[in-house]
């Protein structure tokens, strides 16, 4: 088993968002079980450096959820979380960015975990950015837990409303249709309780705008309600 694994707790930071060395030691002090450098619009290997290097010393797990290939970075991450949104309403976010980071870049796999991502927000940067088809049922979206599992073999299914508060049933219903390949829920986990409602289907719950909006404080009540 690898380390990310058994991670129940990862807090997503956005190149694109400044935040205080103040807030990352707060972070840090959370417990929470890792940090992923993930955002959808203007992110830049420039603005991506700039965040590795505020946190690079928190003493936690670095992790990197690309949203294009230049933005892959390997050098000093632990892990290099490659999502393809199998929703999406154009094969460049399945396969078609994938090909052209395999064509132009030198590729250190034993670092890449394949995430399968579904987006349900349709109003999120990453909705609109993917043309996703957000309008699914629990079932459907399942369905395609199924696929990434049974069909794919990918180690990562990721519900992701990005923004808003999803529907529990969905990754209820999401967590009952897999065995080996682990639920990420992320969006709108802001509280304790939210997190316990999500965390109690997914295995790994992912909390990010509320770092920015409510501040790094609630990270403790969110790690607490899942761990």
């Amino acid at each position: 088993m690898k380390a990310w694994q058994t991670w129940r707790h990862i807090t997503k930071l956005d190149p694109d968002k400044a935040i205080s060395k103040e807030a990352i030691i707060e972070i840090a002090a959370s417990e929470t079980d890792a940090l992923m450098l993930s955002g959808t619009l203007d992110v830049t290997p420039e603005n991506l450096a700039l965040l590795y290097d505020n946190v690079r010393d928190a003493g936690l797990p670095v992790t990197v959820e690309p949203a294009t290939p230049s933005c892959a970075r390997f050098e000093g991450i632990d892990y290099v979380f490659v999502p393809s949104v199998f929703n999406a309403g154009h094969p460049v976010f399945i396969t078609g960015l994938h090909k052209e980071w395999a064509l132009t870049e030198t590729i250190e796999w034993d670092k890449v975990v394949p995430e399968a991502y579904v987006v349900l927000n349709p109003d999120s940067s990453v909705g609109k950015l993917t043309h996703a088809a957000c309008g699914l049922s629990p079932a459907e979206v399942a369905a395609y837990a199924v696929i990434a599992e049974k069909y794919y073999s990918m180690p990562v299914f990721y519900i992701e409303y990005s923004g808003m508060y999803g529907n529990p049933e969905v990754t209820r219903v999401v967590s009952e249709s897999v065995s080996k390949t682990r639920v990420f829920y992320g969006g709108g986990i802001n509280s304790g309780a939210k997190a316990a409602e999500m965390g109690q289907y997914a295995d790994t719950i992912i909390v990010g705008n509320a770092v920015y909006e409510a501040g790094p404080a609630v990270l403790k009540e969110t790690v607490k309600a899942v761990q």
